[in-house]
Formats: structure tokens, C-alpha cells, sequence
């Protein structure tokens, strides 16, 4: 730069911000004549309106560089606060359902509704609940990730829901009925004769709720795990081994 004539008599005017030297000069010439706002090379140039109102200099500058030029006019630019960020805990039954919670975030209380279906791991943004900003500065975001604890009758994947139930052997064998817990109260479920173990069922639209769908829900799918009776009567043995007989 310094071998090119122009070039370094722009950076003698204009020092370190040479680069911007037409955008000065074409400035100065619509607003008056101005002269280096930074100061050259040798820091000895200063900035000065020829008709003397300092205002200009403020409109001038802010003109070029926003707000955050006009530190040596005597004011400063206000900044964002930062970004907060928690966990909230629930459990599974807590996320199927849309509700309010209050949570305390550096020792202030904050309303928050919780939509159903929110995942695990999930992060929400609330604008403007982070850190307070300096100088008349804007707020800056709370971010929540929610945490749903494991559950002891459901695993959840995706939108769907899993579950084992336990079914006696007599009707496996014979058929009947069987009663299963969802999210959302108990059902009756038929079972046919000669039910196998490890048989699923599936009940749809009985799943966890999509996230932000109202009325919308996934499947709940049932397993059934066969329960071998291990206390026998006597009575109940010999009856077995007649069943076996007839087998034979």
C-alpha cells in the first residue's frame, strides 16, 4: 500500500481507515467540508465543521458508522444484555398435557406455559426474559431446555408410546379381556384365544401428543408378556397333565 502513491497519501490523511477515504470525502463535500475524523498517520488531524455547529459533526459521523460512532461526541451506544439459559425437569405425564408453570431464573419469577408434546432435550426461547441490557440496551433471551424424566409405564419414541402388559396364562389360552392404562385413563382391550406372548396391540391415536398440533396424537402400542403360573395346587397340576395327555 505504502508504494502506491494515491494509496499512501490517502493513508497519510486518513491513517488506519485510508480504505474509506471517497466515503469521507463524498460525505464531507454534501455536508459542508469536513476534514479527517480519525486523524492521520500521525494522530495529528482533527475533525471540524467550517461552520462551526458541532451538531454536524454528531449527524456526520452517525451517518457512517451508526450509533456507535458517536463515543467521541460524548454518548454511548447501549448493548444487549446475554443470553440466560436453565433446564426445567418434568415428567412424561406433565409433558402431555399444555400447562402453566412459574420458575424463578437469577432470583426472578417468570409465568411460563408449556405446550403439550415437548420433547426431551427440547429448547425453548422466551425474547427478552435474559439479561438486562446496559446503557438503555434491549434485554437478551432466556433459552429453557426441558429434561422429562424416564417413566415406568410408558417409553416414549417420537410421538408414539410403548408399553408391556402383563397377561395370565388362562387367558392367553382362552381369550377374554384385559384392562390397559393410557395417558389418558383406562381402556378394554379384547384378547383373542391363543394369544402368544410377545403379541403387540396397537391403539391408535391413544399416543403422546405432536407438539403444537392440537388434537393430534401418536399411537400407543402394547406388548403382552405371558405370565406362567408358578404356584400350582395339586388339583391344578393334574389338570395340566391331562391337557399335556390330550397333546399326545
Amino acid at each position: 500500500m505504502l508504494s502506491d502513491p494515491e494509496k499512501r497519501k490517502k493513508y497519510d490523511q486518513y491513517g488506519e481507515n485510508w480504505k474509506h477515504a471517497d466515503q469521507f470525502e463524498a460525505q464531507g463535500q454534501q455536508a459542508g467540508g469536513y476534514g479527517n475524523p480519525f486523524g492521520g498517520a500521525g494522530g495529528g488531524s482533527t475533525f471540524w465543521s467550517s461552520s462551526g455547529d458541532d451538531s454536524e459533526f454528531s449527524d456526520f459521523f452517525e451517518s457512517l458508522f451508526g450509533s456507535a460512532g458517536r463515543r467521541s461526541g460524548g454518548s454511548s451506544r447501549g448493548f444487549r444484555g446475554q443470553d440466560y439459559t436453565t433446564e426445567l425437569n418434568i415428567s412424561l405425564e406433565e409433558a402431555a398435557s399444555t400447562h402453566k408453570r412459574v420458575i424463578t431464573v437469577n432470583g426472578k419469577k417468570l409465568r411460563i406455559t408449556i405446550p403439550a408434546g415437548i420433547a426431551n432435550g427440547q429448547t425453548i426461547k422466551l425474547n427478552g426474559q435474559g439479561g438486562e441490557g446496559m446503557n438503555g440496551g434491549p434485554a437478551d433471551d432466556l433459552y429453557i431446555t426441558f429434561v422429562i424424566a424416564d417413566d415406568n409405564r410408558f417409553q416414549r419414541i417420537g410421538d408414539d408410546l410403548y408399553m408391556t402388559v402383563p397377561l395370565d396364562l388362562f387367558t392367553a389360552v382362552l381369550g377374554g379381556e384385559q384392562i390397559v392404562e393410557t395417558l389418558n385413563g383406562k381402556v378394554k382391550l379384547k384378547v383373542k384365544a391363543g394369544t402368544q406372548n410377545n403379541t403387540k396391540v396397537r391403539l391408535r391415536g391413544k399416543g403422546f401428543p405432536v407438539y403444537k398440533q392440537e388434537g393430534k396424537h401418536g399411537d400407543l402400542f402394547v406388548t403382552y408378556s405371558i405370565e406362567i403360573p408358578t404356584h400350582l395346587t395339586s388339583k391344578q397340576k393334574e389338570l395340566f397333565r391331562e391337557i399335556q395327555n390330550l397333546n399326545v
